[in-house]
């Protein structure tokens, strides 16, 4: 491609010598006798500088190209004499291939992001979402990388399944039948013939295939039919999602720590050019926040503990806490963000709040679970040791209210070469805010989809 010889020329020092480049404009000026257009092909954060002169054979055509024209330029590639920019390139030909009306919505200024949402389908033209879908394809490489070398095998498991993984019933049905919000819907005719739905998680499916394989990971879309309209959630999800044969709760959550030290390090290190504009404009302590994850362990505390220092804190919070219930996102952000100023893994919470594959402890009164909060976001990720013990599994089944006979595929699976096995689920969307400093989980997917918005 023409850009990566451009960027080959620079590498190698080499400023005189003519290249094709195509794109759209970002801004145009003119002085007295030159025309300077400002060129993005969307391969990066920069621009480059088009110089115009009146010897150009269309140059009074040049002079009317308005705000996201896609252009054809053939010039020579020279050094620029202005601050702010190594090379420009004085332009011998330019093929107009689309001139933008005036009427343009994303002119040179700064648009609200409610703004943006409305013209999701126009906004990843603008230096922000640019950078940040740039970040999420290249974050997306970086955790296959991170599997890889680390022998996991990449499976993909179902996005239309029978089993509520979570046993929260926030599921989407899928159907074909005409009837099926009725009371009288027999589902034994549908498509499937049983209710299906949208997945939540893959987990369930991924502990068959690593009771094989030994470790795996999917990564894929999962849906949620929450009515929230929160700056964290949304109806469709990106989800990682390892399972690991032969492994306890102390080796899942080291993995955990490590996966998320390896994704902020690609980020500071490889992806650095986009993240500065977040850097400038977003967030002043973000290199400050994304740095001190690599500087520090995560802390580690038991969900007792944790509830101990809120107790002890002397806050009011909103939401009342206790040892036998789940923490809010206002407790998990003044256990990341006031009290220890840093990552913490909270682990080994009470069964009676955890889903039924969660492996219970010794004690009979908490489960093999973790939750990693980070600041800003709060939960990042949660994962547990899984209930291998059948007799121990069937038990918590039924106290869920799920009937382990429409689960016999995952009871076949303790009864046939049951091992202990651990894994989690990390939130891509999530994991996109706390690298970018975005605050709103509808900025860093090019079409989130959320309560009453699915226009695009």
């Amino acid at each position: 491609m023409e850009r990566e010889k451009i960027k080959t020329l620079l590498e190698n020092q080499i400023i005189s010598e003519q290249v094709s480049v195509k794109g759209w404009v970002k801004t145009r000026r003119e002085s007295k006798e030159l025309t300077f257009l400002e060129l993005n092909d969307g391969s990066c954060l920069k621009n480059i500088q088009i110089i115009c002169d009146a010897s150009l054979k269309n140059y009074e055509e040049i002079k009317k190209i308005t705000t996201g024209s896609a252009l054809s330029i053939q010039g020579n590639l020279v050094k620029s004499p202005s601050q702010g920019q190594d090379v420009e390139l004085r332009a011998q030909t330019i093929d107009v291939i689309f001139l933008n009306p005036e009427s343009y919505p994303l002119q040179k200024k700064r648009h609200t992001d409610e703004f943006l949402r409305m013209n999701a389908h126009l906004r990843p033209r603008t230096n922000k979402y640019g950078a940040m879908l740039r970040i999420r394809s290249e974050l997306s490489f970086a955790v296959h990388q991170f599997f890889k070398s680390r022998g996991f095998f990449y499976i993909h498991t179902p996005i239309i399944t029978g089993s509520d993984c979570e046993g929260a019933g926030e599921l989407f049905r899928v159907t074909t039948l005409k009837e099926h919000a009725s009371e009288k819907a027999d589902f034994s005719k549908d498509f499937f013939g049983k209710e299906a739905s949208l997945t939540v998680s893959g987990q369930l499916s991924a502990e068959m295939v690593a009771l094989s394989l030994g470790d795996v990971y999917t990564f894929g879309p999962t849906f949620r039919a929450e009515n929230s309209n929160t700056s964290r959630h949304a109806a469709e999800f990106w989800m990682i999602e390892p399972e690991m044969a032969f492994c306890d709760l102390e080796k899942d959550m080291n993995m955990a720590e490590s996966f998320i030290k390896y994704l902020v390090d690609y980020s500071l290190n490889q992806l650095r050019p986009d993240l500065e504009l977040f850097i400038t404009y977003v967030d002043k302590e973000l290199v400050q926040r994304l740095e001190s994850v690599l500087s520090h362990d995560f802390v580690r505390v038991t969900h007792r503990e944790a509830v101990e220092i809120l107790m002890k804190s002397g806050k009011t919070f909103e939401y009342p806490f206790s040892a036998s219930s789940d923490l809010q996102s206002e407790h998990e952000r003044f256990l990341t963000d006031i009290h220890f100023k840093r990552p913490v893994i909270v682990y080994d919470y009470p069964k009676n709040i955890k889903p039924f594959y969660m492996r219970v402890n010794d004690n009979q009164q908490t489960v093999a679970a973790m939750d990693i909060l980070v600041p800003k976001i709060g939960e990042l990720v949660g994962g547990s040791q899984r209930e291998e013990r059948l007799d121990v599994l069937k038990a918590r089944m039924t106290a869920n209210g799920i009937n382990p006979a429409d689960y016999w595929w995952y009871m076949d699976s303790r009864i046939y070469g049951s091992v202990p096995h651990s894994g989690f689920g990390l939130g891509f969307e999530r994991l996109l805010m706390f690298v970018t400093g975005i605050t709103n989980i509808r900025d860093v997917i090019a079409f989130p989809r959320t309560p009453g918005a699915i226009e695009f």
